[in-house]
């Protein structure tokens, strides 16, 4: 299941009037026309990527006959948004290829392999990527893709690395400008164990409690971890947490 992306690219204007002082005189203000210009081919793809229109983005993009990596990366980035995963990979390798450094295409191929399950590749791409940026959300993609081959600690470990970089990096809405971060897992119960296990351990309370709920409505089976884990040893002493574990949630 590829998990939904999305691309939020932001159009500034310019400013419309300009203030002069001349000794302690303060002159009116004075109204300029705002400067026209055309847009690039790259800035008219953004604007449609920022509306979702992604085949078209895609069509204006291609035109570009200088194409840049940053370009294709982009192109790569509609298509993964259209789920038509062979052309967006093609596209983020035509990336690496122009600019061999770039952390966020390797990272765009790994989320590829991850959404075909093929999670070996995914990692040794996402392992690539890190080599060249020390990124909270590529951290998490290797969690993700170590959490789907049941290898929790390591998953534990990538996920932490992340949290530590970027306290809220589980928690933030994903702009995907020009890196991907996937946030679809298959066992979503036991991924959300994790989260509360490690919200809990640095102290964020609310947070764990929340993600110990969301598990526990998922279908969380083994209360017993939750009742024994030292991470929630303070968590253990709360009522709310004491109603949840003696309750048996509506599992959604």
């Amino acid at each position: 299941m590829v998990s939904r992306l999305a691309a939020v690219l932001i159009a500034a204007g310019t400013c419309a009037s300009i203030r002069a002082q001349v000794g302690d005189a303060l002159v009116d203000q004075t109204r300029i026309a705002p400067a026209t210009r055309t847009l690039s081919l790259e800035e008219r793809g953004d604007i449609m990527m920022a509306r979702k229109m992604y085949r078209e983005a895609i069509e204006t993009f291609q035109s570009d006959s200088n194409k840049t990596a940053v370009v294709y990366n982009k192109i790569g980035i509609a298509y993964h948004q259209l789920q038509q995963l062979e052309p967006a990979r093609r596209n983020y390798e035509q990336a690496v290829k122009l600019k061999h450094d770039y952390a966020e295409a390797l990272n765009n191929i790994g989320t590829v392999y991850y959404a075909k399950k093929s999670y070996r590749r995914a990692i040794g791409y996402y392992k690539r990527a890190l080599k060249i940026s020390d990124s909270a959300s590529i951290y998490s993609n290797l969690g993700t893709a170590y959490f789907g081959r049941k290898e929790y600690k390591m998953a534990t470990d990538a996920y932490q690395e992340a949290l530590s970089r970027d306290p809220d990096v589980f928690e933030r809405k994903s702009n995907y400008g020009t890196l991907l971060q996937d946030r679809n897992v298959d066992e979503r119960a036991r991924f959300h164990y994790y989260l509360a296990k490690m919200y809990a351990k640095t102290g964020r309370n609310d947070l764990a409690m929340q993600y110990v709920r969301k598990c526990l409505e998922e279908g969380f089976k083994e209360k017993k971890k939750l009742a024994e884990d030292p991470e929630f040893q303070a968590l253990r002493e709360t009522d709310e947490f004491k109603e949840l574990l003696a309750a048996e949630p509506r599992v959604l």
